[in-house]
C-alpha cells in the first residue's frame, strides 16, 4: 500500500493548526475586495506617472522613471494572480485584467497561463519546470540575470517566434495542440497593437509614451528579476514544496506591490487561495515551510553565500 505524502498542508491539518473549514474560507473569492485593491493600484500608477511628469525637465526624471518602472513591472504579479483566476470571482474579469497587464509588460496572457501551469506541476525540477531560474555559477552570471538582459532577449525572441507560427520544443510540451494557433494569434495581435501605438505616435509626433512606458519598463525590470530569484533560486531542485520554495517576509509596501506573492510557498501549496488570504494562510503553515525572515535581501544573501561556497 502506497504511503501518503506528508506536506505542510496535511501536517497543519493533522495538528489542528488549520481546519478544512478555514481552508475553504481562505479559498473563497470575491470581486469587491479585489476591485478596491485594483482602484488603489490604479491610483498608485497615476501617482508615479505624475511624478515622471513633474520631473520632466530635470535630471530627476531618471529616478522618477525608475520608481514608475518598478510599479509597472509589478503588473506581472497582478497578471500572475489573474492566471490563477484568483483576483476576481467573476472569471472574465481575471481574463480582461490579465490581458491588459500582459500588454503593459509584453507577456501574452494565454501563453503565460500554460507555461505557469507546468511551473506549478514541475516546480524546480531541471528539464521540466519551464520557469526554472538556474542557480548562477558566478557573480557575473548572477548580475547578468538581474540586469534583465537575458530576460528581454528571451521574451522578444519568444514573441517574434510565436508571431511567425513557431513554438520551441519546450513550449510544445506544455501548450496543447489545439491551442497552438491561438497562441500564434495572441502574439500577432499583441505586435499589431504595438505597431499601431508607434505608428500613432509617429503620425502625432508625440513620443512621450516611450518615457512613460518603455524606458521605465526597462529600468524597473531588474527589480522584478531580483524579486523573482528569491522564490526558488538556491533552494533544492527536488519535488518537495517544503524544500524547493521560499516564503519571504517583506514590508507592507513590498507585499502590496507583489500582490502578496512573497508568500510563495503558501501559494504553491494552495494556488487557488486568492492573494488577500495568503497572509492568513501563512500563519497556519509557517512552521512547516521554508520562511526567509530577512525578506528579499535575506534570500539573496543565501543565494550569494551558496554561490561563493561553491567557488571556494
Amino acid at each position: 500500500m502506497a504511503q501518503a505524502i506528508v506536506t505542510p498542508l496535511t501536517q497543519a491539518l493533522a495538528e489542528g493548526k488549520l481546519t478544512r473549514e478555514e481552508l475553504k474560507s481562505f479559498m473563497r473569492r470575491s470581486d469587491w475586495p479585489s476591485l478596491r485593491r485594483l482602484a488603489v493600484w490604479l491610483a498608485l500608477v497615476a501617482a508615479t506617472t505624475t511624478i515622471v511628469t513633474l520631473a520632466w525637465n530635470s535630471w530627476l526624471i531618471w529616478p522618477a522613471m525608475f520608481v514608475h518602472g518598478v510599479v509597472l513591472v509589478h503588473h506581472f504579479s497582478l497578471q500572475h494572480e489573474c492566471v490563477h483566476y484568483a483576483v476576481f470571482r467573476t472569471r472574465w474579469l481575471n481574463d480582461v485584467v490579465g490581458q491588459i497587464c500582459g500588454l503593459i509588460i509584453i507577456l501574452p496572457h494565454r501563453f503565460f497561463r500554460y507555461e505557469h501551469c507546468d511551473h506549478h506541476t514541475y516546480t524546480q525540477l531541471n528539464g521540466e519546470d519551464p520557469e526554472l531560474i538556474p542557480m548562477p555559477k558566478s557573480i557575473w552570471e548572477y548580475l547578468f540575470y538581474i540586469s534583465a538582459i537575458p530576460y528581454w532577449r528571451a521574451k522578444f525572441t519568444e514573441l517574434l517566434r510565436h508571431a511567425s507560427g513557431r513554438l520551441s520544443k519546450v513550449e510544445l510540451s506544455f501548450i496543447p495542440t489545439v491551442e497552438h494557433e491561438t497562441v500564434y494569434r495572441d502574439a500577432r495581435a499583441m505586435l499589431t497593437v504595438y505597431v499601431a501605438i508607434f505608428a500613432g505616435m509617429a503620425i502625432a509626433g508625440w513620443w512621450d509614451l516611450i518615457w512613460y512606458w518603455l524606458i521605465p519598463l526597462l529600468l524597473g525590470e531588474p527589480v522584478m528579476r531580483f524579486v523573482r530569484m528569491t522564490e526558488h533560486v538556491g533552494r533544492p531542485t527536488v519535488s518537495q514544496l517544503s524544500e524547493n520554495t521560499r516564503t519571504n517576509l517583506v514590508s507592507k509596501p513590498w507585499a502590496f506591490l507583489c500582490w502578496n506573492m512573497n508568500y510563495h510557498a503558501e501559494h504553491h501549496y494552495v494556488a487557488s487561495v486568492p492573494f488577500h488570504a495568503l497572509p492568513e494562510l501563512h500563519e497556519k503553515l509557517k512552521d512547516h515551510i521554508h520562511v526567509e525572515e530577512g525578506g528579499y535581501f535575506g534570500a539573496h544573501r543565501d543565494i550569494l553565500r551558496q554561490l561563493f561556497a561553491r567557488k571556494s
